[in-house]
């Protein structure tokens, strides 16, 4: 049995039941965002065979396996809990302000990450001198996973990957629709949810301090124990 949720019309687990659930293995844990579009059934498969095998041989010492994506932040906080007293209501108000988007690629083994951010939106120069900085500090073979923007796939970026490739840098593209497949969505979750302090949206300025602070100590101050 279950009830539902005042205003909402979720039904939600009663406490025996959830009791139940739990014994059979199950955990109370954020949903995962996909979308609506579902993915073309073999190659998703082979993609994710693909990776797995990444996965493996990174396991194995064989190479480095990074992952990267961009993330946009603004004054708008993301900061989804925190303590209160009873009481009191904590709110947070939206803000119209300026964006700085980071590029970023993270390593799920070391948590070792490497970003680059500018104001306003990411271009395909943008994105390609940062790969170039990031490619020219790889000691031994990386493959770093992206997902399909339209970014990752113009003209420049793919007259690139020969570039990249001479160097033992590979790319591999995700299957469509398939955020959740990306483990850098991890951490912009950790650093949006949960390090960024409510103090960090005083202004635009300290707000890009706050950010730097923490992707300059992740794998230190600040660390994931990723599944994968």
């Amino acid at each position: 049995m279950g009830y539902k949720a005042p205003g909402t019309g979720q039904r939600l687990l009663a406490p025996d039941t959830q009791a139940l659930f739990k014994k059979c293995g199950g955990t109370w844990r954020r949903f995962r965002h996909r979308l609506k579009q579902a993915q073309d059934p073999d190659a998703y498969a082979l993609k994710t065979d693909q990776l797995q095998h990444l996965q493996q041989l990174e396991k194995d010492g064989a190479m480095d396996l990074f992952y990267g994506d961009e993330s946009g932040f603004c004054l708008t906080s993301a900061i989804p809990y925190g303590w209160q007293f009873p009481g009191e209501h904590v709110a947070t108000r939206p803000r119209h302000s300026q964006r700085f988007n980071v590029l970023g690629s993270c390593n799920a083994t070391t948590n070792a990450v490497h970003a680059a951010a500018r104001e306003g939106p990411l271009d395909t120069a943008f994105v390609i001198d940062t790969l170039d900085a990031w490619a020219a500090t790889r000691t031994r073979p990386a493959v770093l996973v992206l997902d399909n923007a339209r970014i990752h796939h113009s003209a420049a970026f793919q007259a690139r990957l020969q570039r990249w490739e001479d160097q033992d840098v590979h790319i591999f593209y995700l299957p469509t629709y398939s955020p959740h497949l990306n483990t850098i969505e991890t951490l912009w979750r950790k650093v949006k949810d949960e390090w960024l302090r409510p103090e960090a949206y005083l202004d635009f300025k300290t707000l890009k301090t706050a950010v730097w602070h923490i992707l300059d100590r992740v794998g230190q101050q600040y660390s994931i124990r990723f599944t994968i």
